[in-house]
């Protein structure tokens, strides 16, 4: 002591070796508490630098992979056939290079070992080098260059023959034609393990194709031509020359740099998403040290009162607690960077059904020194609030404990923090989202949920306060008085635990509000079976076999494919010349699929004009309708002019009618809406739709279909929902992966808590033990606190989570909001539950030992 006042004493102005040393020894018997509080930074660290990591090998693997994610130099694609002057050009890039084409096309295949059928996508290639780069993966190896070499053979995906006890030497049935299978597929450039369960392959030599008769008039078919250029020539100053004439032709085209920026701007859109939730964590956490640094500087008013009476100035004084809090933020985010670098092992394998490409482990450095610069800074951002009030400690409460420790006068400092600390969490935000609109939109929310999470607190302990039954008995009021009591841990509870519950609250009423929303299949008199391919004079004799099979024709509906040729008098040419306008380039460039009707169906709303069912091409320019929100895409309104190109003949329309879409209807809905007496002789297929009772029905009608009609597919919607039930559950759990950093930091900071305000809760027991409570008493006074904490926190989350899933629902997914209730109660029970069993397990040392050994241990 006589060192420190002489240190004191001659060190007016600040010492920093000095005042790290003090932080040092005023830490010692403190070390294990501040380490506790710290830790519950550790896990938004950990899923910040996990997150981070696996991004950065994601983006260097997509870099390193990204000629076999394409397969070739550059894709040309189309969904129409090639026109003499476009083959010419075509033909002209492959000189000096090499050229393999693919036909690309849905439809049902026959499993001839089984006799099961399955809409799958036909894939018809050329003979010839494709691919390029990477390889098709099949088992045996040597099936992916077989299939192509003379005979009718076939290379099935492997999960088709899984799924229909099929094996290679077996034969399948596409089409008109009957192709031996040579091996099972595992992967395509490009594909991943999600896009090969929604729609598994079956490549086909292409010379077999029209054999099959599978190619009809108006059927959907893509073509693609694979590219492999002279090493000179770059593709992305080709295509940039070349882009005019093939917009102007329809053609899509992809380059190894176009590819890989699409790509890695998928996937950093997901980690980016990924990242805010593990700094979301990271926020409770730093929630929970400002609760701690507060309750830790209360017990240590005395120490600070005995340093200012020997003439510590107050920076001095909140200098050192920010050494102790400062080194414990470090350590905390080493630990968690440390740790975060070990979960991004597993990483790989938890989003391996959505990567195109085998991503590398490897620990990112620029990751790891992010987390651990975030972690510390926002840490101490955070603990800066209940340490601004050391300055204004008295010498005072070394004499009177009872006075007033600190000024009541406001505290600019202090509304400088919480606005580094707004700045801080939006510059976050921008740097994850990349733009500001997002990252106020993203900070704006985090501060309601905290808001409206601590207004709940608050108006909870004020309600318990005024209003708790005075009647009840002494150990339930003892508990309920508990919540608003000095160092109550209501508030940080509430806003922690709930925070952590609202999101995965949120996650399971979005999953099943997006299921409920395609839930179709099970529906009394809703399609589940649609038919779609069927030619003009297939018409009759499809609907004739669906009743004869005893299945209802619920719809049947003409669909003409056209392109959209002049939009308010101007061409594709006029707006690509003029940047200034306002009408998308891709108006003109995508293919439409319209029906026509003289009457709108139930799915279908007037919001604007009025509907001409009937119209004849005598009459001047036809009324049309269109989706009102795709109007609105178009920018055209009213009374504008629209010219379809009807494969070769020239429709002159006016815009008559905007309609309001359920798209959600099991029902065929369009964007554009042709009168009848205009197309009904236009080249056009049918889409029937029905219903089956059982799956066995259905399999049973789609044999007898492709065995009479094998160019007309169906799309089982039964099968459509499972696969898309798979999907939302593969992301559902991915995102649950990275909530459940946040309800366990939740916990951690609940431990935390628990155990820094300890001490009171032991003088109280202690208190109340030697006025003769019994143990029982004791527990059941702390298991209902705990009981009424838990249940606070875990109610409010839920709460909060409705109100975000309705926001979600109406704004981002425009569908009403019927939510369904039933997974919130296990989360509820299950929240509160664990809230209870951490209180007591950090009470157990309280109830087992004597009163004064409790004191003594404590004091």
């Amino acid at each position: 002591m006589p060192d420190t006042i002489v240190h004191i004493a001659s060190k007016k102005n600040l010492n920093l070796r000095w005042l790290l040393k003090m932080a040092w020894r005023d830490s010692r018997r403190n070390r294990g508490r501040l380490a506790l509080f710290i830790s519950s930074i550790v896990l938004g660290i950990a899923a910040l630098v996990a997150i981070n990591s696996f991004s950065d090998n994601l983006r260097t693997d997509i870099d390193r992979q990204a000629k076999s994610l394409i397969g070739a130099d550059l894709v040309i694609a189309s969904n129409k056939e090639v026109e003499p002057k476009m083959q010419r050009l075509l033909d002209s890039l492959a000189i000096g290079g090499d050229r393999s084409d693919e036909v690309r096309f849905a439809s049902m295949v026959v499993f001839k070992s089984t006799q099961g059928t399955r809409l799958v996508q036909v894939r018809a290639l050329e003979s010839g080098g494709f691919p390029y780069y990477g390889e098709i993966e099949s088992e045996p190896k040597a099936a992916s260059t077989a299939f192509r070499s003379g005979g009718r053979k076939a290379l099935v995906d492997n999960t088709l023959l899984l799924q229909y006890n099929t094996k290679p030497g077996d034969s399948i049935k596409v089409g008109k034609l009957t192709f031996e299978i040579v091996g099972a597929l595992h992967k395509i450039p490009g594909q991943t393990a999600m896009t090969a369960t929604i729609a598994p392959a079956v490549y086909i030599p292409r010379r077999y194709l029209e054999e099959t008769g599978l190619l009809q008039k108006g059927s959907r078919i893509s073509y693609y031509h694979y590219y492999k250029l002279p090493a000179e020539t770059d593709a992305d100053k080709l295509v940039e020359k070349l882009e005019p004439r093939l917009e102007e032709a329809g053609f899509g085209y992809d380059t190894i740099e176009s590819r890989k920026e699409s790509t890695g701007e998928s996937y950093t859109n997901l980690a980016r998403f990924l990242a805010l939730v593990g700094f979301v964590a990271l926020l409770l956490g730093c929630v929970g040290v400002a609760s701690a640094v507060h309750v830790y500087i209360r017990e240590k008013l005395a120490t600070i009162g005995v340093l200012r009476c020997l003439g510590m100035s107050g920076t001095q004084a909140f200098l050192i607690y920010l050494f102790q809090v400062a080194a414990m933020g470090l350590i905390g985010s080493i630990v968690g960077a440390i740790l975060g670098s070990l979960i991004q092992l597993y990483l790989p394998q938890l989003f391996q059904s959505f990567l195109p490409v085998e991503v590398t482990v490897a620990v990112s450095w620029s990751a790891v020194a992010g987390g651990i610069g975030i972690g510390l800074v926002i840490s101490v951002l955070f603990a800066l609030l209940p340490l601004l009030t050391i300055r204004n400690v008295s010498p005072l409460i070394t004499l009177r404990a009872g006075i007033e420790h600190v000024s009541k006068q406001p505290d600019k400092l202090r509304l400088g923090v919480y606005g580094l600390i707004v700045a801080f969490i939006l510059v976050f935000a921008y740097m994850q989202l990349g733009t500001w609109l997002r990252a106020l939109s993203f900070t704006g929310g985090v501060l309601v949920g905290f808001v409206v999470l601590a207004l709940i607190a608050h108006l909870m302990m004020r309600l318990v306060k005024r209003f708790f039954p005075s009647n009840w008995g002494y150990v339930w009021r003892q508990s309920l008085a508990n919540l608003y009591r000095p160092n109550n841990q209501t508030l940080l509870l509430t806003v922690s635990i709930g925070l952590g519950t609202a999101l995965i609250a949120t996650l399971f009423l979005m999953q099943r509000l997006l299921l409920s929303e395609v839930a179709i299949a099970g529906s009394e008199n809703q399609p589940n079976l649609v038919l779609f391919d069927i030619q003009n004079a297939q018409k009759d004799q499809v609907a004739q076999l669906t009743k004869e099979q005893g299945l209802p024709l619920l719809q049947m509906v003409p669909v003409v494919t056209m392109r959209l040729d002049e939009m308010k008098g101007l061409t594709a040419a006029d707006v690509r010349k003029d940047t200034t306008l306002e009408i998308p380039d891709w108006s003109f460039t995508r293919e439409y699929r319209v029906t026509y009707r003289d009457t709108l169906i139930d799915s279908e709303k007037t919001v604007g004009g009025t509907w001409k069912g009937v119209a004849s091409l005598e009459d001047g320019p036809i009324p049309i309708s269109l989706e009102d929100q795709y109007a609105e895409r178009l920018k055209v309104s009213l009374g504008d002019t629209l010219i379809f190109n009807v494969q070769g003949a020239l429709v002159p329309t006016v815009l008559a009618h905007l309609r309001e879409v359920e798209w959600n209807r099991v029902q065929s809905n369009f964007l554009v809406l042709f009168p009848k007496g205009v197309l009904d002789e236009a080249p056009q297929f049918h889409v029937l739709m029905t219903r089956t009772k059982s799956d066995a029905e259905s399999a049973q009608f789609q044999r007898t279909l492709v065995q009479r009609f094998p160019n007309v597919s169906a799309i089982d919607l039964g099968l459509i929902l499972q696969t898309l039930d798979e999907i939302l559950s593969k992301i559902a759990f991915v995102i649950r992966f990275m909530a459940l950093f946040s309800i366990t930091t939740g916990l951690l900071v609940l431990i935390g808590s628990v155990n820094i305000s300890k001490f009171q809760r032991v003088q109280e027991s202690v208190l109340l033990r030697t006025l003769g409570a019994s143990r029982k008493q004791i527990l059941t006074i702390n298991a209902f606190e705990y009981l009424l904490l838990g249940a606070l926190a875990a109610g409010t989350g839920i709460i909060l989570s409705v109100g975000a899933s309705w926001a979600l629902a109406v704004f981002s997914f425009e569908m009403p909001f019927v939510p369904d209730f039933a997974p919130l109660l296990p989360v509820f029970v299950g929240i509160t539950a664990l809230t209870v069993f951490i209180g007591m397990l950090n009470s157990r040392g309280i109830l087992n030992k004597p009163p004064l050994e409790v004191l003594r241990r404590e004091g």
